[in-house]
């Protein structure tokens, strides 16, 4: 077999791959253990198979992944963007809700040729670790600056009439990050605790 086929071969098994978790990560996001009243969710480790992707194929197959997972994401949100009335609005809630926090999950792997520890299982444990805090974290500041600039004013709004609603108590800041840690601390809890588990068992899958 030459080195053209065999790369061909290799690129397509990739492909499939990818392809694969990104359908795994739609699916995962589906299963909402909780939902949030006014948007969001604590799905079932819906972030991990773009996570894993960069870890197994390096950053730069991560970010496609990751960016293709975003536009799914996007599409099944999509009624959220409606609810944003002019259309710089609509522009940042799409590149801060999906585009930005979906996509950098492919920076998930960035740590994955640190050598921390000897043993290999350990290693990958906590590189897969350091890198899953650091896209979930990034995930979880998109949302609050999402708040904070898009929907804390709507929200004003919206909820003019209702002194006891948390918009109406509150400043912009605080009130997106009350609310975005009612869903976002426990995806990222959860995250941070099930790739580290589960990336051993990925180790043993043949590339």
């Amino acid at each position: 077999m030459t080195h053209t086929k065999r790369s061909g071969k290799l690129n397509t098994h990739i492909l499939v791959e990818c392809a694969m978790m990104i359908a795994l990560g739609t699916v995962l996001s589906l299963i909402k253990v909780y939902e949030a009243p006014f948007g969001g969710s604590v799905t079932l480790l819906s972030m991990a198979p773009v996570i894993f992707v960069s870890f197994r194929h390096g950053i730069r197959i991560g970010l496609v992944t990751g960016f293709v997972h975003s536009v799914l994401q996007l599409l099944l949100g999509i009624s959220s963007v409606a609810w944003v009335p002019d259309l710089a609005g609509k522009f940042l809630c799409i590149l801060l809700d999906y585009l930005l926090p979906f996509t950098m999950l492919g920076l998930g792997g960035l740590f994955r040729n640190l050598k921390l520890s000897a043993n290999e299982k350990t290693n990958a444990m906590v590189t897969s670790l350091f890198g899953t805090i650091l896209v979930t974290l990034f995930r979880f500041a998109c949302h609050i600056l999402s708040g904070v600039v898009i929907w804390y004013a709507l929200d004003l709004v919206w909820y003019a009439d209702d002194p006891t609603h948390i918009v109406n108590q509150y400043s912009s800041w605080i009130f997106s990050i009350i609310y975005n840690a009612g869903f976002m601390v426990p995806e990222v809890l959860e995250t941070c605790i099930g790739v580290p588990l589960l990336i051993p068992a990925l180790l043993r899958i043949k590339k």
